[in-house]
């Protein structure tokens, strides 16, 4: 089946090529009965591969169950899924069939697999290897016939290695993997997803439909998306149902993002979410939040500096410009004035006034010797391969993990890494 036509069928929006080419590896796996292991971060829609590729299959007139592994509590999980007989534990009036014996000739999609226990992983592994399984409380070997689709948003490979995942069972789903993007990876399927979801909330509740300024269509695009497509759809609908003007600006929409209000603190200038931007790099939202979070961050380090150079220059009787001395005596107080620079608040067009490190020439007394300046690389390059370095030491030189913490995604820290020829 064409790609176009699965996504008609299924209501599938976007044109991104990582999304297609996960289609296309759904499509061709679907008619066989591999097991397959579908990877991607929470709310990218990995249940709605497993539905495709159930739809798709000789399967597709018998049953379907999607079982998430990790609301199953681990007293229960294997009963659950195998069954159990009258009396294997307290509370057992009766013999139960669990869901690969209620879902034989069927798919079982077995989301977050990862959380899985490791004594039903090893149940799991035996149907998978021979299609065989024991209920909870019998000895009587039964058979089933399911296929087995599973998910999970944690990196199996690591689970491993701290013994919470069996490794044969991992190499034994993964036969053929499918790895959803997530939203931000998408492109232009942001803008087109936000304009479906505002147009359903329209027709469901009648209300006229809302549409974005350009500022806001570059907020909307550049913006994380941690909870992504779940997320997406959620702000569509607090967007059109709160928004005070249907004509939504960025600063009426980024009350809507949580994450964006959360560093509404940091100084953010105000063409920061302009489509073009000031980047002679083309580099986007991601990569300018981190230099103004890495600038934010040295705020008080600087303020701390000051104090003590302030303190050391009123101890020593040393003259510093920019330092008032004030009082005679032993009781001499200093204030130190700082040039400042603004920059604008995008949520309430409120100035921030962040101090600026002077350049000071110290003159000291003959009891003392020169003092050298120092002055320190300032530039945004400097301050960017800077955090970077120290984003991967703090993660043992984990990509994805430096990436997350980093706000941006793992292809462009692979990118800045060669670019700045990081040693990891």
């Amino acid at each position: 089946m064409e790609i176009q036509s699965i996504k008609q069928r299924f209501g599938i929006i976007g044109h991104s090529s990582l999304l297609e080419h996960a289609l296309k590896t759904a499509a061709q796996v679907a008619p066989t009965d591999l097991s397959v292991l579908i990877t991607g971060e929470s709310g990218v829609g990995k249940e709605s591969f497993s539905k495709i590729i159930h739809s798709l299959s000789s399967r597709k007139h018998n049953n379907f169950i999607a079982i998430n592994c990790g609301a199953l509590p681990e007293s229960t999980i294997n009963s659950e899924l195998f069954g159990h007989t009258k009396g294997a534990f307290t509370g057992a009036a009766g013999d139960r069939k669990g869901y690969f014996e209620t879902v034989n000739n069927g798919t079982i999609f077995l989301d977050e697999i990862g959380e899985m226990p490791l004594d039903t992983q090893t149940f799991l592994l035996r149907v998978l290897e021979q299609g065989e399984f024991v209920k909870v409380g019998s000895s009587v070997v039964e058979k089933t016939d399911v296929r087995v689709i599973a998910a999970t948003n944690v990196n199996l490979m690591e689970r491993i290695k701290q013994g919470k995942f069996r490794e044969d069972l991992f190499y034994r789903l993964s036969t053929v993997m499918i790895n959803v993007p997530a939203l931000r990876e998408r492109g232009d399927d942001i803008q087109l997803l936000f304009r479906k979801f505002v147009t359903e909330f329209s027709e469901q509740y009648r209300t006229p439909v809302i549409r974005l300024d350009e500022k806001a269509q570059s907020l909307l695009q550049n913006y994380s998306w941690p909870g992504n497509i779940r997320e997406l759809r959620n702000v569509a609908k607090r967007v059109a149902l709160f928004s005070e003007d249907k004509f939504v600006s960025a600063e009426e929409l980024i009350r809507f993002l949580p994450d964006a209000r959360q560093t509404s603190s940091l100084p953010i200038p105000s063409n920061l979410y302009s489509s073009s931007g000031d980047n002679p790099h083309g580099q986007g939202f991601y990569e300018r939040e981190i230099l103004f979070k890495f600038l934010y961050d040295m705020k008080k380090d600087l303020n701390d500096l000051k104090a003590l150079v302030a303190e050391l220059a009123r101890t020593n009787n040393l003259q510093m410009p920019g330092l008032q001395m004030s009082g005679t005596g032993s009781s001499t107080t200093t204030s130190y004035i700082p040039d400042v620079y603004e920059t604008t608040n995008v949520t309430n067009q409120q100035p921030f006034i962040i101090s600026k490190q002077s350049e000071t020439n110290i003159q000291v007394n003959s009891d003392f010797g020169d003092v050298e300046e120092i002055e320190e690389s300032l530039s945004m390059d400097h301050m960017e391969k800077e955090l970077i370095e120290r984003a991967l030491k703090k993660h043992r030189g984990k990509r994805k993990e430096a990436a997350k913490e980093l706000r941006i995604s793992e292809r462009t820290l692979y990118r800045k890494i060669k670019s700045y020829d990081i040693e990891i």
